[in-house]
C-alpha cells in the first residue's frame, strides 16, 4: 500500500531527521536501524511526520517530549493516531522517560507489536 504524502513537508522532515533527540537516537542506532525489518525515522504520512515507521508491520513508533503532555498537543496526538489507524497503522507512544529509564522494556515491547503484526 502506497501511502499519501504531502510533499510539502519533505523539508520539515528532513530538518528533523537531521535534529533529533538524543532518545530518539538512541532507540534508532541502538535497536531500529539494526532490526530485520525496514524502519524509516521522520516518514512522511499525509500531513503528518511521524517519528519511525515500518511499512512491513504497519507499525509508527512516536517518542513524546514534556510538549506532549499539554493539552492541545494531546488533542492533536489524539486526531492523528486516529487518522493513522484508518489507514490500518498501528501507534505505539513511548515517552522519552520511558527510553531513558526502561530501554530494554520499550524495545521488547516494539518487537511483540512487530510480531502480531506479521502474523
Amino acid at each position: 500500500m502506497i501511502l499519501p504524502r504531502n510533499k510539502n513537508l519533505k523539508t520539515k522532515s528532513n530538518i528533523l531527521r537531521n535534529n533529533t533527540t538524543k532518545q530518539e537516537n538512541r532507540l534508532w542506532y541502538d535497536f531500529l536501524k539494526k532490526h530485520n525489518l525496514q524502519f524509516y525515522r521522520q516518514r512522511i504520512i499525509e500531513n503528518y511526520i511521524v517519528d519511525f515507521y515500518c511499512p512491513n508491520a504497519k507499525l509508527v513508533i512516536e517518542l513524546d517530549g514534556s510538549q506532549h503532555y499539554k493539552e492541545e498537543t494531546a488533542e492533536y496526538d489524539v486526531l492523528r493516531t486516529e487518522y493513522l489507524n484508518s489507514l490500518d497503522i498501528h501507534v505505539l507512544r513511548f515517552s522519552n522517560r520511558d527510553i531513558e529509564n526502561n530501554f530494554e522494556g520499550v524495545c521488547q515491547s516494539i518487537e511483540k507489536t512487530i510480531l502480531s503484526h506479521l502474523r
